[in-house]
């Protein structure tokens, strides 16, 4: 079921994915609000999982959400973005990113790779300099930035 896959407290996962890089195994982190779920996301994540072994997606709590985006509500409660995420064969843990950047889970995980999409360059990821300093890696991923929750909702909103 796709709920084991979600760590609502993220120190809970830690041990885990030490366990898996001790054994040799690649983890890589991505993170998003995934507000509405589109082909977008999918290509990310999807090419996130190919860069390695593991792959733990930290989804924006509602609160998050609220700082980052407070020009709107989430569709679609945290808890079932949780749920939605974890249901995907190519995402291996999910846990909830109640901050506003993934720094904090950054340093706690320490994954070999952390992923952005396209619509960012490596200078525009303010949390790479954390990565690069415990040796990790910062990588673009998935299709060009067609694709947006945004979008979708200005589509839905006309009459």
């Amino acid at each position: 079921m796709s709920v084991e896959k979600i760590s609502l407290d993220p120190q809970d996962l830690s041990p885990t994915i030490e366990d898996l890089r001790s054994k040799g195994k690649t983890i890589v982190f991505a993170n998003g609000c995934f507000e509405l779920l589109h082909v977008g996301h999918i290509r990310y994540l999807s090419a996130a999982k190919a860069l390695g072994d593991f792959l733990v997606v930290a989804v924006n709590t509602d609160e998050s959400m609220g700082r980052i985006k407070p020009d709107r509500k989430p569709v679609n409660p945290d808890i079932e973005r949780f749920e939605l995420i974890a249901a995907l064969a190519v995402v291996d843990f999910v846990v909830p990113l109640s901050e506003d950047t993934p720094n904090s889970l950054l340093e706690l995980f320490r994954p070999q790779i952390h992923t952005k999409g396209t619509d960012y360059t490596l200078e525009q990821i303010p949390e790479r300099k954390i990565v690069e300093a415990y040796g990790g890696r910062v990588e673009l991923v998935g299709d060009p930035k067609d694709h947006s929750t945004t979008a979708m909702l200005e589509e839905l909103a006309k009459p």
